[in-house]
């Protein structure tokens, strides 16, 4: 028979997991500010492997509009800045010889716009992610009442579920709102 608790327990960690790759992906996108997480997706050439730019050099952000890259190896800093440039971010570095650095350029009104569509778009996709969570539990509770679970306890459960589901579409919503918010500030 269904262990009811496990099931809502499986339930929440889906959903868990839902936000949590919504807050990775609100992360990912460019509000205007100097963000080292802009950064991740850039792989360098280091000695004939591909390797996270973060393995190669420190990344700080001095100001809110700028990056720097400090390669612990001085002969880094020509694969690094290759890596950007060929990254899909459209940003050109420059270096003094030490440190490179990326200067994040403002954002137009029309890029806000699609930057917040993006992020709308995410933040459908982790609502749509905690929906089917809560759908899987559901069927699973559908079953175990043909497995002989009593119906009062399947209510319950049902219950609960719909709390869980709906704590995390109001944190998936404002998750959003914040970065609509960030991004819409100049």
């Amino acid at each position: 028979m269904l262990d009811v608790k496990q099931c809502l327990n499986d339930a929440q960690e889906m959903m868990e997991m839902a936000i949590m790759h919504l807050e990775d992906e609100f992360a990912h996108i460019r509000a205007g500010k100097a963000n080292v997480k802009l950064l991740d997706d850039v792989r360098v050439d280091s000695y004939g492997q591909k390797v996270p730019l973060n393995n190669v050099a420190a990344l700080t952000t001095p100001d809110a509009r700028t990056i720097a890259i400090r390669p612990w190896d001085k002969n880094m800093i020509k694969p690094i800045e290759k890596a950007i440039i060929d990254s899909p971010l459209g940003i050109m570095p420059s270096n003094n010889g030490e440190i490179i650095r990326i200067a994040i350029p403002p954002l137009t009104e029309e890029r806000r716009r699609d930057l917040v569509k993006q992020s709308g778009k995410s933040n459908e996709n982790g609502k749509i992610s905690i929906r089917n969570a809560r759908r899987d539990a559901l069927d699973q509770l559908k079953k175990a009442i043909k497995d002989g679970l009593p119906e009062d306890a399947e209510k319950d459960a049902e219950d609960k579920l719909q709390k869980l589901h709906d704590k995390y579409i109001k944190k998936a919503d404002e998750l959003f709102a914040e970065k609509e918010k960030e991004i819409m500030t100049i």
